[in-house]
């Protein structure tokens, strides 16, 4: 076999197995949220209750991003997959023995603990994951492909489907098995990811020399740095009315548990579905950022738009309000499913491939950080205003990221695709 080829087809395989992998861990951690959300909110917590549930889960993201990628860069991507899909399953069975009998106090402090497990898990797989995507990119872009935009815009859409309708698995365990006997259905699941991982991915992958002092490791770009402080305030707009708002609006509306796991399943799905096709909706250019770093600037403002107009009908109190909700989430959807797909494939763009895992992981805590005062504020916001507070947050975070993408560089001085066929 040709060299070029077996190299190509090397990345490909190893690309499909990381894929995989991600695929049935996003499976359970979608199903998880929504197993969480409706059933303590069907016990009668608060909206802000809820968003507690979450926080320790997100807070958790933000140093597990930045010491994942450190891990990942000096122990291998492989064997970060495994510690995450470990520390997963250890946080559906902790979850799982849950008392009924516990206060209310003891029963959320078990709770954010375990979620706080599992926040660590996801960021420790997502930021491994998403480093084996630029190594393995970097090997077929060597032989005149230019994967990378197209890889990751699979990897990051089919990712988000997969969530999708890991919400609609979520609603389905805890209707037939209940709220333990999902949590152990999943841990099963992700048992026999685990042992795929250990058997098939290569575990010398993306290992390589670390950052020797915290310096070192926070020491980014500056387009680094400003792509990360654009995904703090656009996944913080995402966040805000969506963890927490949509679902609780939705059921105060009328709707059942199952038309609202339903419903946000498909627009997940949907969701991903755009974000596989960016490639196909952002112009492509030969230095792989003179029209990607535009179309970011251009669809930062388009989706700020969405909130804005939603905010003023919440506030007008328009007729079938529950409807125009629906399909200003559809609007907002497609927008920030290109926003996401852009902001997914520049930080890879950027990153040194030595240690991408280290940038990559960087970044990553910026998005988890986002997530986190996305779900604080969207528990508070509701709680004071309803919908139309958390909309008009998400407004404001959205009108400052379009300002910092406005920052961001069009060059450097490196080339990133000899090819973009």
């Amino acid at each position: 076999m040709p060299g070029g080829l077996s190299v190509m087809l090397t990345a490909t395989r190893n690309y499909a197995i990381v894929t995989a992998a991600y695929w049935g861990f996003t499976l359970t951690d979608g199903a998880l949220r929504m197993l969480v959300l409706m059933h303590f909110y069907r016990l009668g917590y608060s909206p802000f209750t809820l968003a507690l549930l979450f926080l320790l889960y997100e807070a958790a993201g933000v140093a597990a991003n930045l010491v994942g990628g450190w891990l990942a860069t000096r122990y291998g991507i492989a064997r970060m997959l495994a510690v995450g899909l470990t520390t997963q399953i250890f946080g559906f069975l902790l979850l799982s023995m849950l008392n009924p009998a516990w206060t209310a106090a003891m029963s959320v402090a078990w709770v954010v603990i375990a979620q706080g497990i599992c926040g660590v898990a996801k960021d420790l797989t997502k930021t491994a994951s998403k480093s084996a995507i630029k190594i393995t990119a970097d090997q077929a872009k060597d032989q005149g492909s230019g994967q990378l935009f197209k890889w990751v815009a699979w990897f990051t859409g089919s990712k988000n489907a997969m969530k999708g309708v890991g919400f609609f698995l979520g609603g389905l365990l805890l209707d037939s098995l209940g709220f333990s006997g999902a949590l152990w259905a999943m841990a099963a699941l992700l048992a026999l990811v685990l042992m795929g991982v250990l058997t098939y991915v290569p575990r010398l992958m993306g290992k390589n020399k670390a950052s020797k002092s915290a310096k070192e490791l926070f020491a980014k770009s500056q387009a680094i740095n400003l792509l990360a402080a654009a995904r703090v305030v656009l996944f913080g707009a995402r966040d805000v009315w969506f963890v927490v708002g949509v679902p609780v609006f939705l059921y105060a509306s009328g709707w059942t548990f199952t038309m609202v796991g339903g419903f946000l399943a498909l627009w997940t799905i949907g969701y991903g579905l755009v974000q596989a096709l960016a490639p196909q909706i952002v112009k492509r250019s030969v230095d792989g950022l003179s029209h990607e770093v535009p179309a970011a600037r251009t669809w930062s403002a388009i989706l700020a738009v969405v909130p804005i107009l939603l905010a003023i009908a919440v506030y007008l109190q328009v007729p079938h309000l529950e409807w125009v909700v629906v399909g200003g989430l559809g609007l907002f959807g497609v927008a920030f499913a290109v926003n996401s797909s852009v902001h997914s494939y520049l930080i890879l763009a950027y990153a040194g491939s030595e240690k991408a895992a280290e940038d990559v992981g960087f970044y990553y805590a910026a998005n988890a950080l986002g997530r986190f005062c996305g779900t604080l504020l969207s528990g508070l916001l509701y709680l004071w205003g309803g919908l139309l507070y958390p909309l008009i947050g998400s407004a404001l975070m959205l009108i400052i990221c379009w300002l910092v993408t406005l920052a961001l560089p069009t060059t450097r001085t490196d080339r990133i695709f000899p090819d973009v066929s």
